[in-house]
């Protein structure tokens, strides 16, 4: 790992950064509410178009994490800004939780799928009707995982708005370059 100090993230970095953020709120706009009840009235998913490109987006934000985190052991330091050791914590704290939800989410709506015998369909007409060792499994009866799922969905748009919160915090008023770390570009400085 580089340990070079910079006052921005690579660009990789920026990149996964916002185009996950993106694809996850797509993907929570587009969660379709009542799944479990639209499958019970026997509604078929692959007609549905919001869960389509719900699930679609789903399997994204996993793929997108996974190659993230493999990033993350690999590229250069991470600019480093001047706070309360508070705020380091919570930082931290925040950051951890967000990449928990992150793989979280995608394996709760694999366990909701697998566990009621919902088929998971995607765009580009893929589908997979039966995920029997999901089906077959102790975990799939532990909970009602889309329950879990939806939870889960609320509760990381609520982190990701105090995440956006913290981060205009720190550009208007603390003025530390936070935020203008992580922009796309070098605007706002």
């Amino acid at each position: 790992m580089n340990q070079q100090h910079t006052s921005r993230y690579d660009f990789p970095s920026r990149v996964f950064h916002w185009v996950t953020a993106v694809v996850v709120t797509i993907a929570f706009v587009l969660g379709p509410g009542g799944f479990g009840r639209l499958m019970r009235e026997g509604i078929d998913p692959a007609t549905r178009s919001d869960i389509v490109w719900h699930e679609s987006l789903g399997i994204l934000v996993f793929a997108l994490t996974v190659l993230r985190l493999i990033w993350v052991a690999f590229r250069p330091a991470a600019p480093q800004v001047q706070m309360a050791s508070w705020m380091q914590l919570t930082s931290k704290l925040v950051h951890v939780a967000l990449w928990m939800l992150l793989l979280a989410l995608p394996a709760t709506a694999v366990l909701a799928l697998g566990s009621k015998a919902h088929p998971l369909t995607l765009l580009g007409g893929v589908r997979v009707d039966q995920l029997p060792l999901i089906a077959n499994a102790s975990i799939a009866k532990l909970a009602d995982w889309g329950d879990v799922h939806q939870f889960l969905g609320d509760a990381i748009m609520w982190i990701v708005g105090l995440h956006a919160a913290a981060a205009i915090y720190h550009h208007l008023i603390l003025k530390d370059g936070v935020l203008s770390a992580m922009l796309p570009y070098k605007w706002f400085r």
